[in-house]
Protein backbone atom coordinates (compact mmCIF):
# COMPACT_ATOMS: atom_id res chain seq x y z
CA UNK A 1 0.00 0.00 0.00
CA UNK A 2 3.05 2.24 0.22
CA UNK A 3 2.73 3.32 -3.42
CA UNK A 4 -0.44 5.24 -2.55
CA UNK A 5 0.54 8.87 -2.08
CA UNK A 6 -2.36 10.62 -3.87
CA UNK A 7 -6.02 10.03 -3.09
CA UNK A 8 -6.93 8.73 -6.54
CA UNK A 9 -4.23 6.04 -6.16
CA UNK A 10 -6.73 4.23 -3.89
CA UNK A 11 -9.03 3.76 -6.91
CA UNK A 12 -6.32 2.14 -9.04
CA UNK A 13 -5.17 0.06 -6.05
CA UNK A 14 -8.69 -1.40 -5.85
CA UNK A 15 -8.83 -1.95 -9.63
CA UNK A 16 -5.52 -3.78 -9.60
CA UNK A 17 -5.98 -5.79 -6.40
CA UNK A 18 -9.71 -6.54 -6.03
CA UNK A 19 -11.88 -5.06 -8.81
CA UNK A 20 -15.47 -5.23 -7.59
CA UNK A 21 -18.78 -5.69 -9.40
CA UNK A 22 -20.40 -3.26 -6.93
CA UNK A 23 -17.79 -0.67 -5.99
CA UNK A 24 -20.59 1.94 -5.73
CA UNK A 25 -24.36 1.33 -5.65
CA UNK A 26 -27.34 3.66 -5.59
CA UNK A 27 -31.06 3.00 -5.56
CA UNK A 28 -32.67 3.71 -8.93
CA UNK A 29 -36.35 2.92 -9.63
CA UNK A 30 -36.73 0.94 -6.42
CA UNK A 31 -33.61 -1.26 -6.53
CA UNK A 32 -29.87 -0.90 -5.94
CA UNK A 33 -27.91 -0.59 -9.20
CA UNK A 34 -24.23 -1.59 -8.87
CA UNK A 35 -21.35 0.18 -10.65
CA UNK A 36 -18.18 -1.90 -11.02
CA UNK A 37 -14.65 -0.70 -10.25
CA UNK A 38 -13.80 -0.74 -13.96
CA UNK A 39 -16.89 1.32 -14.82
CA UNK A 40 -15.96 3.85 -12.11
CA UNK A 41 -12.39 4.09 -13.47
CA UNK A 42 -13.65 4.65 -17.03
CA UNK A 43 -16.14 7.32 -15.94
CA UNK A 44 -13.57 9.11 -13.74
CA UNK A 45 -11.06 9.21 -16.61
CA UNK A 46 -13.65 10.50 -19.11
CA UNK A 47 -14.85 13.10 -16.61
CA UNK A 48 -11.25 14.20 -15.97
CA UNK A 49 -10.77 14.72 -19.71
CA UNK A 50 -14.09 16.59 -19.93
CA UNK A 51 -13.15 18.99 -17.12
CA UNK A 52 -9.85 19.78 -18.84
CA UNK A 53 -11.66 20.27 -22.16
CA UNK A 54 -13.94 22.81 -20.42
CA UNK A 55 -10.82 24.91 -19.82
CA UNK A 56 -10.37 23.99 -16.16
CA UNK A 57 -6.88 23.26 -14.90
CA UNK A 58 -4.57 22.85 -11.96
CA UNK A 59 -2.03 25.02 -13.82
CA UNK A 60 1.20 24.92 -11.83
CA UNK A 61 -0.57 23.28 -8.86
CA UNK A 62 -0.13 26.38 -6.70
CA UNK A 63 -3.38 26.62 -4.77
CA UNK A 64 -4.10 30.19 -5.95
CA UNK A 65 -3.76 29.06 -9.58
CA UNK A 66 -5.78 25.85 -9.27
CA UNK A 67 -9.30 26.24 -10.67
CA UNK A 68 -12.12 25.62 -8.19
CA UNK A 69 -15.45 23.91 -8.77
CA UNK A 70 -18.24 23.33 -6.26
CA UNK A 71 -20.48 20.35 -5.61
CA UNK A 72 -23.85 20.70 -3.86
CA UNK A 73 -25.47 17.30 -3.88
CA UNK A 74 -26.77 14.52 -1.68
CA UNK A 75 -24.59 11.38 -1.41
CA UNK A 76 -24.54 9.38 -4.65
CA UNK A 77 -21.95 7.59 -6.85
CA UNK A 78 -21.52 10.70 -9.03
CA UNK A 79 -20.29 12.62 -5.98
CA UNK A 80 -17.23 10.41 -5.52
CA UNK A 81 -16.62 10.11 -9.26
CA UNK A 82 -16.48 13.90 -9.63
CA UNK A 83 -14.25 14.08 -6.54
CA UNK A 84 -11.79 11.57 -8.02
CA UNK A 85 -11.82 13.31 -11.43
CA UNK A 86 -10.93 16.64 -9.79
CA UNK A 87 -8.25 15.01 -7.67
CA UNK A 88 -6.44 13.55 -10.66
CA UNK A 89 -6.52 16.79 -12.69
CA UNK A 90 -5.39 19.23 -9.99
CA UNK A 91 -8.79 20.99 -9.93
CA UNK A 92 -9.87 21.85 -6.38
CA UNK A 93 -13.31 20.55 -5.39
CA UNK A 94 -15.19 22.65 -2.82
CA UNK A 95 -18.04 20.58 -1.35
CA UNK A 96 -20.97 22.59 0.03
CA UNK A 97 -23.86 21.39 2.19
CA UNK A 98 -27.26 21.42 0.43
CA UNK A 99 -28.62 23.20 3.55
CA UNK A 100 -26.12 26.11 3.35
CA UNK A 101 -27.98 29.42 3.43
CA UNK A 102 -27.93 31.85 0.48
CA UNK A 103 -25.57 34.39 2.10
CA UNK A 104 -22.96 31.76 3.01
CA UNK A 105 -23.29 30.21 -0.45
CA UNK A 106 -22.60 33.53 -2.16
CA UNK A 107 -19.63 34.17 0.16
CA UNK A 108 -18.07 30.73 -0.56
CA UNK A 109 -18.60 31.00 -4.33
CA UNK A 110 -16.89 34.39 -4.45
CA UNK A 111 -14.15 33.56 -1.93
CA UNK A 112 -13.13 30.47 -3.92
CA UNK A 113 -13.93 32.02 -7.36
CA UNK A 114 -16.03 28.96 -8.26
CA UNK A 115 -16.10 28.38 -12.05
CA UNK A 116 -18.60 25.52 -12.28
CA UNK A 117 -21.04 23.98 -9.83
CA UNK A 118 -22.35 20.41 -9.97
CA UNK A 119 -25.74 19.98 -8.31
CA UNK A 120 -28.56 17.51 -7.66
CA UNK A 121 -32.22 18.49 -7.53
CA UNK A 122 -34.27 21.55 -8.47
CA UNK A 123 -34.26 22.97 -4.93
CA UNK A 124 -30.46 23.38 -5.10
CA UNK A 125 -30.69 24.80 -8.62
CA UNK A 126 -33.06 27.45 -7.31
CA UNK A 127 -30.56 28.42 -4.60
CA UNK A 128 -27.72 28.71 -7.12
CA UNK A 129 -29.90 30.69 -9.53
CA UNK A 130 -30.58 33.17 -6.71
CA UNK A 131 -26.90 34.05 -6.40
CA UNK A 132 -25.28 33.31 -9.76
CA UNK A 133 -25.53 36.89 -11.04
CA UNK A 134 -23.52 38.05 -8.02
CA UNK A 135 -20.74 35.52 -8.70
CA UNK A 136 -18.69 36.82 -11.67
CA UNK A 137 -16.45 33.73 -11.82
CA UNK A 138 -19.33 31.26 -12.29
CA UNK A 139 -19.59 29.96 -15.87
CA UNK A 140 -22.27 27.26 -15.68
CA UNK A 141 -24.36 24.92 -13.55
CA UNK A 142 -24.17 21.18 -14.33
CA UNK A 143 -26.69 18.72 -12.94
CA UNK A 144 -26.48 15.04 -11.99
CA UNK A 145 -30.26 14.84 -12.51
CA UNK A 146 -32.22 15.56 -15.67
CA UNK A 147 -33.39 19.17 -15.16
CA UNK A 148 -34.77 21.31 -18.03
CA UNK A 149 -32.39 24.00 -19.36
CA UNK A 150 -29.42 22.75 -17.32
CA UNK A 151 -26.49 20.78 -18.74
CA UNK A 152 -26.57 17.14 -17.65
CA UNK A 153 -23.24 15.76 -16.46
CA UNK A 154 -23.25 13.07 -19.19
CA UNK A 155 -23.36 15.68 -21.95
CA UNK A 156 -19.97 17.13 -21.00
CA UNK A 157 -18.40 13.69 -21.57
CA UNK A 158 -19.97 13.09 -24.99
CA UNK A 159 -17.18 14.08 -27.36
CA UNK A 160 -14.15 12.80 -25.48
CA UNK A 161 -11.57 11.12 -27.71
CA UNK A 162 -8.30 9.29 -27.07
CA UNK A 163 -6.23 12.50 -27.33
CA UNK A 164 -8.34 14.04 -24.51
CA UNK A 165 -7.84 10.92 -22.35
CA UNK A 166 -4.08 10.96 -23.04
CA UNK A 167 -3.87 14.60 -21.94
CA UNK A 168 -5.72 13.75 -18.69
CA UNK A 169 -3.33 10.83 -18.13
CA UNK A 170 -0.32 13.12 -18.56
CA UNK A 171 -1.66 15.64 -15.99
CA UNK A 172 -2.50 12.83 -13.56
CA UNK A 173 1.16 11.75 -13.62
CA UNK A 174 2.22 15.27 -12.55
CA UNK A 175 0.03 15.44 -9.39
CA UNK A 176 2.13 15.32 -6.23
CA UNK A 177 1.26 14.45 -2.64
CA UNK A 178 1.77 18.06 -1.48
CA UNK A 179 -0.71 19.56 -3.97
CA UNK A 180 -4.00 20.95 -2.61
CA UNK A 181 -6.74 18.33 -3.05
CA UNK A 182 -9.80 20.11 -1.69
CA UNK A 183 -11.01 23.21 0.15
CA UNK A 184 -13.70 22.48 2.70
CA UNK A 185 -15.59 25.46 4.07
CA UNK A 186 -16.49 24.75 7.67
CA UNK A 187 -19.82 26.28 8.61
CA UNK A 188 -18.81 26.44 12.26
CA UNK A 189 -21.13 27.92 14.83
CA UNK A 190 -19.99 31.53 14.52
CA UNK A 191 -18.62 33.93 11.92
CA UNK A 192 -17.95 33.49 8.19
CA UNK A 193 -17.08 30.06 6.78
CA UNK A 194 -13.36 29.25 6.74
CA UNK A 195 -11.85 27.37 3.78
CA UNK A 196 -9.74 24.49 5.09
CA UNK A 197 -7.09 23.52 2.50
CA UNK A 198 -6.21 19.82 2.59
CA UNK A 199 -3.51 18.24 0.43
CA UNK A 200 -3.34 14.71 -0.95
CA UNK A 201 -0.71 13.96 1.67
CA UNK A 202 -2.96 15.23 4.49
CA UNK A 203 -5.79 12.91 3.51
CA UNK A 204 -3.78 9.89 2.35
CA UNK A 205 -1.71 9.75 5.56
CA UNK A 206 -4.87 10.09 7.66
CA UNK A 207 -6.54 7.24 5.74
CA UNK A 208 -3.51 4.91 5.93
CA UNK A 209 -2.80 5.68 9.60
CA UNK A 210 -6.46 5.11 10.50
CA UNK A 211 -6.48 1.79 8.60
CA UNK A 212 -3.37 0.61 10.48
CA UNK A 213 -4.55 1.82 13.91
CA UNK A 214 -8.21 0.75 13.98
CA UNK A 215 -7.44 -1.62 12.11
CA UNK A 216 -9.41 -2.04 8.89
CA UNK A 217 -8.65 -5.30 7.11
CA UNK A 218 -9.11 -5.68 3.38
CA UNK A 219 -12.58 -7.16 3.17
CA UNK A 220 -13.90 -7.58 -0.35
CA UNK A 221 -17.28 -9.00 0.73
CA UNK A 222 -18.05 -6.13 3.13
CA UNK A 223 -20.58 -3.39 2.40
CA UNK A 224 -20.80 0.10 3.85
CA UNK A 225 -23.95 2.21 3.96
CA UNK A 226 -23.21 5.88 3.32
CA UNK A 227 -25.62 8.52 4.61
CA UNK A 228 -23.64 11.14 6.56
CA UNK A 229 -23.07 14.05 4.15
CA UNK A 230 -20.01 13.58 1.93
CA UNK A 231 -19.57 17.34 2.21
CA UNK A 232 -18.21 16.65 5.66
CA UNK A 233 -14.66 15.30 5.79
CA UNK A 234 -15.62 12.43 8.14
CA UNK A 235 -17.77 10.57 5.57
CA UNK A 236 -15.50 11.48 2.66
CA UNK A 237 -12.38 10.20 4.40
CA UNK A 238 -14.31 7.05 5.43
CA UNK A 239 -15.16 6.55 1.73
CA UNK A 240 -11.45 6.60 0.88
CA UNK A 241 -10.91 3.93 3.57
CA UNK A 242 -13.68 1.82 2.01
CA UNK A 243 -12.16 2.15 -1.49
CA UNK A 244 -8.68 1.23 -0.23
CA UNK A 245 -10.00 -1.71 1.85
CA UNK A 246 -12.22 -3.19 -0.85
CA UNK A 247 -15.49 -2.37 0.93
CA UNK A 248 -18.45 -1.71 -1.40
CA UNK A 249 -20.28 1.59 -0.83
CA UNK A 250 -24.09 1.66 -0.92
CA UNK A 251 -25.83 5.02 -0.67
CA UNK A 252 -28.92 5.55 1.47
CA UNK A 253 -31.73 7.27 -0.42
CA UNK A 254 -32.16 9.90 2.29
CA UNK A 255 -31.88 10.42 6.04
CA UNK A 256 -35.52 9.30 6.35
CA UNK A 257 -34.95 5.91 4.69
CA UNK A 258 -31.86 4.82 6.66
CA UNK A 259 -33.71 2.11 8.64
CA UNK A 260 -35.22 0.63 5.48
CA UNK A 261 -31.94 0.86 3.52
CA UNK A 262 -30.03 -0.87 6.35
CA UNK A 263 -32.43 -3.84 6.08
CA UNK A 264 -31.95 -3.99 2.29
CA UNK A 265 -28.16 -3.54 2.17
CA UNK A 266 -27.29 -5.43 5.38
CA UNK A 267 -24.10 -3.36 5.82
CA UNK A 268 -21.03 -4.49 7.76
CA UNK A 269 -20.09 -0.90 8.56
CA UNK A 270 -21.32 2.67 8.57
CA UNK A 271 -20.37 6.00 10.10
CA UNK A 272 -22.85 8.05 12.06
CA UNK A 273 -23.31 10.92 14.50
CA UNK A 274 -24.62 10.47 18.07
CA UNK A 275 -27.93 12.20 17.27
CA UNK A 276 -28.90 9.38 14.90
CA UNK A 277 -27.91 6.72 17.46
CA UNK A 278 -30.10 8.51 20.01
CA UNK A 279 -33.03 8.32 17.57
CA UNK A 280 -32.45 4.58 17.00
CA UNK A 281 -32.32 4.00 20.76
CA UNK A 282 -35.49 6.04 21.33
CA UNK A 283 -37.32 3.96 18.68
CA UNK A 284 -36.18 0.71 20.31
CA UNK A 285 -37.24 1.89 23.77
CA UNK A 286 -40.67 3.04 22.55
CA UNK A 287 -41.19 -0.46 21.05
CA UNK A 288 -40.16 -1.94 24.40
CA UNK A 289 -42.80 0.17 26.16
CA UNK A 290 -45.50 -1.34 23.95
CA UNK A 291 -44.69 -4.87 25.16
CA UNK A 292 -46.61 -6.42 28.04
CA UNK A 293 -46.19 -9.15 30.64
CA UNK A 294 -43.12 -11.39 30.54
CA UNK A 295 -41.86 -9.92 27.25
CA UNK A 296 -41.77 -6.43 28.76
CA UNK A 297 -39.99 -7.68 31.90
CA UNK A 298 -37.39 -9.50 29.78
CA UNK A 299 -36.84 -6.42 27.61
CA UNK A 300 -36.11 -4.13 30.57
CA UNK A 301 -34.03 -6.84 32.30
CA UNK A 302 -31.83 -7.02 29.17
CA UNK A 303 -31.49 -3.21 28.89
CA UNK A 304 -30.59 -2.96 32.61
CA UNK A 305 -27.88 -5.59 32.13
CA UNK A 306 -26.55 -3.78 29.05
CA UNK A 307 -26.28 -0.49 30.96
CA UNK A 308 -23.68 -2.14 33.22
CA UNK A 309 -21.51 -3.34 30.32
CA UNK A 310 -17.91 -2.17 30.15
CA UNK A 311 -15.39 -2.50 27.32
CA UNK A 312 -12.43 -3.08 29.66
CA UNK A 313 -13.93 -4.99 32.62
CA UNK A 314 -16.17 -7.63 31.07
CA UNK A 315 -17.77 -8.52 34.43
CA UNK A 316 -18.22 -11.73 36.44
CA UNK A 317 -19.03 -15.13 34.94
CA UNK A 318 -22.61 -14.74 36.20
CA UNK A 319 -22.94 -11.33 34.47
CA UNK A 320 -21.47 -12.63 31.21
CA UNK A 321 -23.82 -15.65 31.26
CA UNK A 322 -26.85 -13.42 31.81
CA UNK A 323 -25.73 -11.07 29.05
CA UNK A 324 -25.30 -13.99 26.63
CA UNK A 325 -28.90 -14.99 27.40
CA UNK A 326 -30.11 -11.39 26.91
CA UNK A 327 -28.32 -11.35 23.55
CA UNK A 328 -30.10 -14.51 22.47
CA UNK A 329 -33.57 -13.50 23.66
CA UNK A 330 -33.68 -9.72 23.14
CA UNK A 331 -30.69 -8.15 21.41
CA UNK A 332 -30.73 -10.62 18.50
CA UNK A 333 -33.88 -8.75 17.34
CA UNK A 334 -32.02 -5.41 17.53
CA UNK A 335 -29.23 -6.84 15.37
CA UNK A 336 -31.82 -8.16 12.92
CA UNK A 337 -33.25 -4.64 12.53
CA UNK A 338 -29.72 -3.47 11.61
CA UNK A 339 -29.37 -6.14 8.92
CA UNK A 340 -27.72 -8.77 11.18
CA UNK A 341 -24.33 -8.10 9.65
CA UNK A 342 -22.84 -5.14 11.57
CA UNK A 343 -19.15 -5.49 12.32
CA UNK A 344 -18.66 -1.91 13.43
CA UNK A 345 -20.32 1.50 13.56
CA UNK A 346 -18.04 4.51 13.89
CA UNK A 347 -19.45 7.65 15.49
CA UNK A 348 -17.97 11.13 15.59
CA UNK A 349 -18.81 14.81 15.19
CA UNK A 350 -20.10 15.23 18.77
CA UNK A 351 -19.93 13.43 22.10
CA UNK A 352 -21.85 10.16 22.29
CA UNK A 353 -23.70 9.29 25.50
CA UNK A 354 -21.77 6.63 27.43
CA UNK A 355 -25.06 4.91 28.25
CA UNK A 356 -25.72 4.32 24.53
CA UNK A 357 -22.19 3.01 23.96
CA UNK A 358 -22.63 0.54 26.83
CA UNK A 359 -26.04 -0.69 25.64
CA UNK A 360 -25.23 -1.09 21.93
CA UNK A 361 -21.84 -2.73 22.55
CA UNK A 362 -23.41 -5.10 25.09
CA UNK A 363 -25.98 -5.96 22.40
CA UNK A 364 -23.07 -6.98 20.10
CA UNK A 365 -23.59 -3.90 17.93
CA UNK A 366 -20.03 -2.55 18.21
CA UNK A 367 -19.86 1.25 18.23
CA UNK A 368 -16.50 2.99 18.24
CA UNK A 369 -16.24 6.69 18.97
CA UNK A 370 -13.52 8.73 17.25
CA UNK A 371 -12.50 12.36 17.12
CA UNK A 372 -10.86 14.93 14.90
CA UNK A 373 -11.51 18.29 13.24
CA UNK A 374 -11.62 19.04 9.50
CA UNK A 375 -8.27 20.81 9.98
CA UNK A 376 -6.64 17.41 10.71
CA UNK A 377 -8.18 15.53 7.76
CA UNK A 378 -9.89 14.68 10.29
CA UNK A 379 -8.99 11.75 12.60
CA UNK A 380 -6.85 12.42 15.68
CA UNK A 381 -7.97 9.47 17.80
CA UNK A 382 -10.36 6.53 17.71
CA UNK A 383 -11.52 3.69 19.92
CA UNK A 384 -10.07 0.57 18.29
CA UNK A 385 -11.33 -2.94 17.53
CA UNK A 386 -8.60 -4.90 19.33
CA UNK A 387 -8.77 -6.05 22.96
CA UNK A 388 -8.11 -3.09 25.29
CA UNK A 389 -8.32 -0.63 22.40
CA UNK A 390 -11.56 0.96 23.56
CA UNK A 391 -12.74 2.85 26.63
CA UNK A 392 -16.27 4.24 26.90
CA UNK A 393 -16.48 7.97 27.55
CA UNK A 394 -13.24 8.63 25.67
CA UNK A 395 -12.49 9.19 21.98
CA UNK A 396 -9.88 6.45 22.06
CA UNK A 397 -6.20 6.28 21.30
CA UNK A 398 -4.23 8.73 19.17
CA UNK A 399 -3.79 7.15 15.73
CA UNK A 400 -0.33 6.20 14.45
CA UNK A 401 1.79 8.88 12.84
CA UNK A 402 0.52 11.76 15.02
CA UNK A 403 1.64 13.48 18.19
CA UNK A 404 -0.80 14.99 20.65
CA UNK A 405 0.02 17.34 23.53
CA UNK A 406 -2.22 19.14 25.99
CA UNK A 407 -1.64 22.82 26.71
CA UNK A 408 -1.68 23.98 30.37
CA UNK A 409 -5.38 24.92 29.96
CA UNK A 410 -6.09 21.42 28.56
CA UNK A 411 -6.35 22.44 24.89
CA UNK A 412 -5.65 19.52 22.56
CA UNK A 413 -2.87 20.19 20.03
CA UNK A 414 -1.88 17.80 17.25
CA UNK A 415 1.19 17.58 15.03
CA UNK A 416 1.72 15.31 12.03
CA UNK A 417 1.25 14.83 8.29
CA UNK A 418 -2.55 15.22 8.46
CA UNK A 419 -2.48 18.83 9.72
CA UNK A 420 -4.03 21.09 7.06
CA UNK A 421 -2.09 23.31 4.65
CA UNK A 422 -3.91 26.28 6.21
CA UNK A 423 -7.05 28.39 5.78
CA UNK A 424 -7.56 29.62 2.22
CA UNK A 425 -6.64 33.32 1.87
CA UNK A 426 -6.42 33.69 5.68
CA UNK A 427 -2.70 33.58 6.62
CA UNK A 428 -3.28 35.42 9.95
CA UNK A 429 -5.91 32.93 11.06
CA UNK A 430 -3.66 30.06 9.93
CA UNK A 431 -0.78 31.48 11.99
CA UNK A 432 -3.04 31.70 15.06
CA UNK A 433 -4.21 28.10 14.62
CA UNK A 434 -0.98 26.32 13.65
CA UNK A 435 1.92 27.33 15.92
CA UNK A 436 5.32 25.66 15.37
CA UNK A 437 3.57 22.88 13.44
CA UNK A 438 1.04 22.23 16.24
CA UNK A 439 -2.63 22.52 15.28
CA UNK A 440 -4.57 24.09 18.16
CA UNK A 441 -7.97 22.37 18.01
CA UNK A 442 -9.93 24.58 20.42
CA UNK A 443 -11.06 21.39 22.22
CA UNK A 444 -10.23 20.77 25.86
CA UNK A 445 -9.24 17.27 26.90
CA UNK A 446 -7.44 14.92 29.27
CA UNK A 447 -5.75 11.53 28.90
CA UNK A 448 -7.32 8.68 30.88
CA UNK A 449 -5.04 5.80 31.89
CA UNK A 450 -2.29 7.64 30.02
CA UNK A 451 -3.57 6.60 26.58
CA UNK A 452 -7.29 7.25 25.99
CA UNK A 453 -8.12 10.81 24.98
CA UNK A 454 -11.23 12.29 26.57
CA UNK A 455 -12.81 15.54 25.35
CA UNK A 456 -14.16 17.60 28.20
CA UNK A 457 -15.32 20.69 26.29
CA UNK A 458 -14.83 23.24 23.56
CA UNK A 459 -12.46 26.00 24.63
CA UNK A 460 -14.82 28.62 23.21
CA UNK A 461 -17.82 27.08 24.96
CA UNK A 462 -16.35 27.23 28.46
CA UNK A 463 -17.88 30.18 30.24
CA UNK A 464 -17.44 32.02 33.52
CA UNK A 465 -20.27 32.79 35.87
CA UNK A 466 -20.39 36.28 37.39
CA UNK A 467 -18.69 34.69 40.41
CA UNK A 468 -15.64 34.00 38.23
CA UNK A 469 -16.09 30.19 38.19
CA UNK A 470 -15.56 28.26 34.93
CA UNK A 471 -18.37 26.00 33.70
CA UNK A 472 -18.05 23.39 30.91
CA UNK A 473 -21.53 22.97 29.42
CA UNK A 474 -21.03 19.75 27.40
CA UNK A 475 -20.64 17.22 30.25
CA UNK A 476 -23.78 18.64 31.92
CA UNK A 477 -25.75 18.46 28.64
CA UNK A 478 -24.58 14.92 27.88
CA UNK A 479 -25.56 13.70 31.34
CA UNK A 480 -29.00 15.35 31.16
CA UNK A 481 -29.66 13.76 27.75
CA UNK A 482 -29.56 10.36 29.44
CA UNK A 483 -33.08 11.16 30.63
CA UNK A 484 -35.81 9.88 28.27
CA UNK A 485 -37.66 13.17 28.88
CA UNK A 486 -34.88 15.37 27.46
CA UNK A 487 -34.73 15.57 23.65
CA UNK A 488 -32.28 18.51 23.49
CA UNK A 489 -30.65 20.85 25.99
CA UNK A 490 -28.32 23.81 26.09
CA UNK A 491 -26.63 25.11 29.26
CA UNK A 492 -26.45 28.90 29.73
CA UNK A 493 -24.99 31.19 32.37
CA UNK A 494 -22.06 33.20 31.00
CA UNK A 495 -21.54 36.22 33.30
CA UNK A 496 -24.65 35.26 35.30
CA UNK A 497 -24.97 34.35 38.96
CA UNK A 498 -25.93 30.72 38.26
CA UNK A 499 -26.27 28.06 35.59
CA UNK A 500 -29.54 27.76 33.67
CA UNK A 501 -30.85 25.47 30.93
CA UNK A 502 -33.07 25.60 27.85
CA UNK A 503 -34.69 22.19 27.44
CA UNK A 504 -36.63 20.71 24.52
CA UNK A 505 -38.73 17.86 26.00
CA UNK A 506 -39.01 14.49 24.26
CA UNK A 507 -42.53 14.68 22.84
CA UNK A 508 -43.42 10.92 22.74
CA UNK A 509 -42.09 10.25 26.26
CA UNK A 510 -43.72 13.33 27.76
CA UNK A 511 -47.06 12.48 26.09
CA UNK A 512 -46.88 8.95 27.45
CA UNK A 513 -46.12 10.23 30.98
CA UNK A 514 -49.02 12.70 30.80
CA UNK A 515 -51.35 9.94 29.62
CA UNK A 516 -50.35 7.74 32.58
CA UNK A 517 -50.87 10.64 34.98
CA UNK A 518 -54.26 11.38 33.35
CA UNK A 519 -53.15 14.87 32.30
CA UNK A 520 -54.80 15.77 28.97
CA UNK A 521 -52.35 16.61 26.16
CA UNK A 522 -53.43 19.26 23.65
CA UNK A 523 -50.32 21.00 22.32
CA UNK A 524 -46.66 21.04 23.29
CA UNK A 525 -47.02 24.74 24.15
CA UNK A 526 -49.74 23.92 26.67
CA UNK A 527 -47.84 20.94 28.03
CA UNK A 528 -44.67 22.92 28.84
CA UNK A 529 -46.75 25.41 30.85
CA UNK A 530 -48.54 22.72 32.85
CA UNK A 531 -47.53 22.92 36.55
CA UNK A 532 -47.27 19.11 36.83
CA UNK A 533 -44.97 18.92 33.80
CA UNK A 534 -42.81 21.73 35.21
CA UNK A 535 -42.64 19.83 38.52
CA UNK A 536 -41.52 16.68 36.63
CA UNK A 537 -38.61 18.59 35.05
CA UNK A 538 -37.70 20.25 38.36
CA UNK A 539 -37.43 16.79 39.97
CA UNK A 540 -35.45 15.55 36.99
CA UNK A 541 -32.92 18.38 37.28
CA UNK A 542 -32.58 17.82 41.03
CA UNK A 543 -31.81 14.14 40.41
CA UNK A 544 -29.03 15.05 37.92
CA UNK A 545 -27.59 18.02 39.87
CA UNK A 546 -26.00 15.62 42.36
CA UNK A 547 -23.51 14.58 39.64
CA UNK A 548 -22.08 18.11 39.48
CA UNK A 549 -20.41 20.53 41.84
CA UNK A 550 -22.38 23.44 43.25
CA UNK A 551 -21.30 25.94 40.56
CA UNK A 552 -22.32 23.58 37.72
CA UNK A 553 -25.78 22.74 39.08
CA UNK A 554 -28.80 23.96 37.10
CA UNK A 555 -30.82 26.37 39.23
CA UNK A 556 -33.53 27.41 36.73
CA UNK A 557 -34.72 26.22 33.34
CA UNK A 558 -37.14 27.00 30.52
CA UNK A 559 -38.95 24.37 28.47
CA UNK A 560 -39.24 25.02 24.72
CA UNK A 561 -42.00 23.62 22.47
CA UNK A 562 -40.10 22.98 19.22
CA UNK A 563 -37.18 20.69 18.43
CA UNK A 564 -34.02 22.36 17.08
CA UNK A 565 -33.04 21.33 13.56
CA UNK A 566 -30.88 22.14 10.55
CA UNK A 567 -33.92 23.52 8.69
CA UNK A 568 -34.81 25.95 11.47
CA UNK A 569 -31.17 27.04 11.76
CA UNK A 570 -30.21 25.91 15.28
CA UNK A 571 -28.04 22.96 14.20
CA UNK A 572 -25.09 22.58 11.85
CA UNK A 573 -25.34 19.99 9.04
CA UNK A 574 -23.39 17.54 11.20
CA UNK A 575 -26.05 18.00 13.91
CA UNK A 576 -24.05 20.06 16.40
CA UNK A 577 -25.84 22.85 18.27
CA UNK A 578 -25.26 26.41 17.07
CA UNK A 579 -25.06 27.90 20.53
CA UNK A 580 -24.83 31.50 19.42
CA UNK A 581 -27.92 31.19 17.21
CA UNK A 582 -29.95 29.39 19.90
CA UNK A 583 -29.03 31.99 22.51
CA UNK A 584 -30.04 34.84 20.18
CA UNK A 585 -33.25 33.13 19.06
CA UNK A 586 -34.35 32.27 22.61
CA UNK A 587 -33.03 35.38 24.35
CA UNK A 588 -36.48 36.02 25.88
CA UNK A 589 -36.53 32.56 27.46
CA UNK A 590 -33.00 33.16 28.82
CA UNK A 591 -34.16 36.55 30.17
CA UNK A 592 -36.98 34.74 32.02
CA UNK A 593 -34.42 32.42 33.65
CA UNK A 594 -32.44 35.40 34.95
CA UNK A 595 -35.35 37.83 35.27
Amino acid sequence: MNNQSRIFDFLYYQQQKFPKPDMLSAKINGSYQPISTNEVVNTVNKLSAALLKMGLSGNDFQVDNQDKIAIISKNRPEWLMLDLACLQTGIVLCPIYPTTNINELEYIFNDAAIKYVFISGEDILEKVNNIKYRVPSLKAVISFDEIPEVDHWHTIMQDIDQADLDKAEEIKSQIKAEHCATIIYTSGTTGKPKGVMLSHQNLVTNVLNSIKTFPFNENITAKALSFLPLNHIFERMASYIYISSGISIYYAESMDTIAENIKEVKPSIFTTVPRLLEKVYERIMSKGKELSGVKKKLFYWAVDLAEQYDSIDKGSLKYRTQLALANKLIFSKWREALGNNIECIITGGAACQVKLLRIFNAAQIPIYEGYGPTENSPVISVNCQFEGGSKFGTVGMVIQGQEVKLEPDGEICVKGPSVMMGYYKQPELTAETIIDGWLHTGDIGVFEDGKYLKITDRKKELFKTSGGKYVAPQPIENKMKESPFVEQIIIVGADKKFVGALIVPSLPNLKEWMYQKQIPFTTMQDAINNPKVLALYRELIESFNKFFNHVEQIKKFELLPNEWSIDTGEMTPKLSLKRKIIMEKYSEAIDRIYG
